[in-house]
């Protein structure tokens, strides 16, 4: 019989968090949903406010768990600064088990979430760090290719022919439910996710294409003017991040795919256009004034 948790789920409101919290309640384990206005998503069987730059709520936050899972703030340079005090804490209240949200674009040791991923080894005797590819939500959610996506069927970036393997956020979840709750250990390791297959932008472009009916088109700019229209909408910090990004992905770093999604969950992660095709049909997407889902063409499931 597996052992109930109780498991607290920063970010609990986000794009991983949500859905790990639903998947934790449909296995029986209490999500305890922390978010900076206390929500509670469906599943959660209480909601506490958290903050990371809030340190006096922490403490309540941390009350009666025994797992947590982690997001870093976004866009902070330095997570490390605000998360090590909390994660040292969170020892301290009896929480033995931790799986951190990383990057692939980050090992343990490097900038931003590497140092909080370096750490983990010493505060916690169980701990996993996932370290998922892009995520295919990024072209469907609020993101900035989505909304780009809906407002004008391009997909800017600076990645050139580069391929990302990109994962889907149930697919995240799924994993980090698993490695949460397992009577297993997890393996004090990073894990690397991806989906399927490694895709170019002009592939996914040509998805979006055939699932709406409407004509999406990757635009490859090089990296300065991608960085100019970032920094309108983003800090300067993050732009010259996601623009650096973008270089990797352009000479390779990101065009793998890893088997770890079916190897800890025992299924194959989604595929991008079983993803894009969700989206395309969903009332989001036929939303008034979005000129993607205005003349979206049906789309066959069989």
């Amino acid at each position: 019989m597996t052992r109930h948790h109780t498991v607290l789920v920063t970010g609990a409101t986000g794009t991983t968090g949500s859905r790990i919290v639903a998947r934790l309640a449909a296995d029986g384990h209490t999500a305890v949903a922390a978010s900076r206005h206390a929500s509670l998503p469906p599943g959660a069987a209480r909601a506490v406010r958290f903050d990371w730059y809030d340190p006096a709520g922490h403490g309540a936050a941390l009350h009666g768990l025994d797992r947590a899972y982690l997001v870093p703030p976004v866009g902070d340079p330095d997570p490390a600064a605000v998360m090590l005090p909390f994660l040292r804490q969170a020892r301290a209240a009896g929480v033995r088990r931790a799986v951190l949200l990383g990057s692939s674009a980050i090992p343990a040791g490097g900038p931003g979430v590497g140092q909080v991923h370096a750490a983990l080894p010493g505060l916690f005797d169980e701990w996993a760090v996932l370290q998922p590819s892009w995520f295919m939500q990024n072209f469907t959610g609020d993101h900035l290719h989505a909304k780009s996506i809906r407002s004008e069927g391009v997909i800017r970036t600076a990645t050139g022919t580069g391929r990302v393997g990109f994962v889907d956020a149930g697919d995240i979840a799924a994993v980090a439910a698993r490695l949460l709750t397992h009577a297993s250990a997890p393996p004090a390791t990073g894990l690397v996710l991806t989906g399927p297959q490694a895709l170019s932008h002009d592939e996914v472009a040509t998805l979006f294409t055939e699932a709406t009916g409407r004509p999406v088109r990757h635009l490859s700019l090089t990296p300065a003017p991608l960085r100019a229209r970032l920094a309108t909408a983003l800090p300067e910090a993050f732009a010259d991040l996601l623009t650096e990004l973008d270089r990797a992905i352009a000479a390779g770093a990101e065009d793998r795919v890893t088997d770890t999604v079916e190897r800890i969950t025992g299924r194959p992660p989604r595929a991008l256009r079983d993803v894009v095709e969700e989206w395309a049909s969903s009332p989001s997407a036929a939303a008034p004034g979005n000129p993607l889902g205005a003349r979206k063409c049906p789309v066959d499931h069989a």
